[in-house]
């Protein structure tokens, strides 16, 4: 079957897009990559988003504004790839809180799915953390599965870090796909990628750059490693998994305490941005502290996996370890969240659990995501 899989990170920096020809059964999956595009948010829209993030008050018909303007924007990007047989849509993370022991979690991820499948004329699988939220888990991370079926190595223990605005790991250790995946295989979010980095490069540049390009402007500067060791005391660090976070704590609030903290060392701009990407490393590294053990290469996706001056902080960080990327091992590390959600909404279509207990902390393995299948020009939510 072809699904396309839609995926916006917490940096909001585009819609990925990915037309996967799925096959095989659970998680002896296969796959071609047929098709692949982004599309950017209009400015408008994604200033939008991320004050939603940072906390800004909206009423409800602003907010429903909000889900229907971001929900045309990704059956836009769908329907640039061409015809599938579903499309499956993370939509747009504006709110994430991690579980506590007096409450559930809750994420809210906007761009509803119905309006999609309406817009695409294609059934529409969206809402994929409900479920396992539900069920007492994080809600996330949501991919380590599928990095199980596609990355495992019969030899190696790896580590897939992405590095999104928010980074998260899978360990996975050897397995040869034949069997069914091994239960050691764990994953967290170890805390901000790219979206301190982000916020300080928008912040510093008055609007006009959004991201760090290879990191050139970090590398212009020097980390300060008092700094990091501070930022590292950080409650959430010290936190055992599972656990999950996002702009909720890492967030501009944030980034501007750090940046107050900075003036007490005479830092300029490069050498905060140094600071801040260095710290980035270090939280990543200090994650893998809590795994069964070292693993013997670290595969990068994501944006982060292209800032140059983040990698080399990685590298001097686990100088022992080859830090490649999922491209070195034939998945497109710029696209790989979107195909993941193209086999979690395989997954779903199928009748296939698509949480990992060991990663989520869920009380019991769930369908992942509501399906919305198109019916007489109208998009109706069903259960499969």
């Amino acid at each position: 079957m072809k699904f396309i899989g839609l995926m916006s990170g917490t940096s909001v920096d585009g819609i990925d897009a990915a037309l996967v020809e799925v096959t095989g059964k659970e998680y002896n999956v296969q796959i071609e990559l047929l098709a692949t595009h982004t599309g950017n948010y209009p400015a408008g829209l994604r200033n939008r988003i991320l004050s939603v993030c940072h906390g800004a008050p909206l009423t409800m018909a602003d907010i429903v504004e909000l889900d229907d303007e971001i929900a045309i924007s990704f059956a836009d990007v769908a329907n640039h790839l061409g015809q599938a047989d579903v499309v499956a849509s993370h939509g747009q993370t504006v709110y994430h809180r991690p579980p506590t022991n007096n409450n559930l979690g809750y994420s809210w991820q906007l761009g509803r799915g119905a309006l999609i499948a309406h817009l695409t004329q294609t059934p529409t699988i969206s809402d994929f953390r409900a479920a396992d939220i539900a069920a007492g888990g994080q809600g996330a991370p949501l991919v380590p599965p599928v990095d199980a079926s596609l990355l495992s190595d019969p030899q190696r223990h790896r580590c897939i870090q992405n590095i999104g605005g928010i980074g998260n790991l899978t360990y996975l250790p050897p397995w040869d796909r034949a069997d069914s995946p091994p239960e050691s295989i764990i994953g967290w979010d170890t805390g901000p990628g790219n979206a301190l980095i982000d916020w300080a490069v928008h912040a510093f540049s008055n609007g006009t750059l959004t991201y760090d390009h290879d990191g050139n402007w970090a590398a212009q500067g020097n980390p300060c490693q008092t700094l990091i060791d501070q930022w590292l005391e950080q409650s959430f660090f010290k936190q055992p998994p599972p656990k999950s976070t996002g702009r909720e704590l890492f967030g501009a609030s944030y980034g501007q305490r750090c940046w107050q903290e900075a003036q007490a060392f005479d830092l300029d701009q490069a050498d905060f941005l140094a600071t801040l990407t260095a710290f980035t490393a270090a939280t990543i590294v200090d994650s893998y502290r809590q795994l069964p053990r070292l693993p013997d290469e670290v595969l990068l996706c994501g944006g982060g996996s292209q800032n140059g001056y983040l990698r080399s902080q990685l590298q001097s960080r686990l100088p022992d370890i080859p830090i490649l990327t999922t491209d070195d091992v034939g998945l497109d590390s710029r696209f790989k969240e979107a195909i993941a959600f193209a086999i979690l909404g395989y997954w779903r279509w199928h009748q296939h659990p698509g949480n990992l207990l060991t990663v989520t902390g869920a009380s019991h393995p769930c369908l992942l995501g509501h399906i919305h299948k198109v019916k007489d020009h109208l998009a109706t939510e069903i259960s499969k």
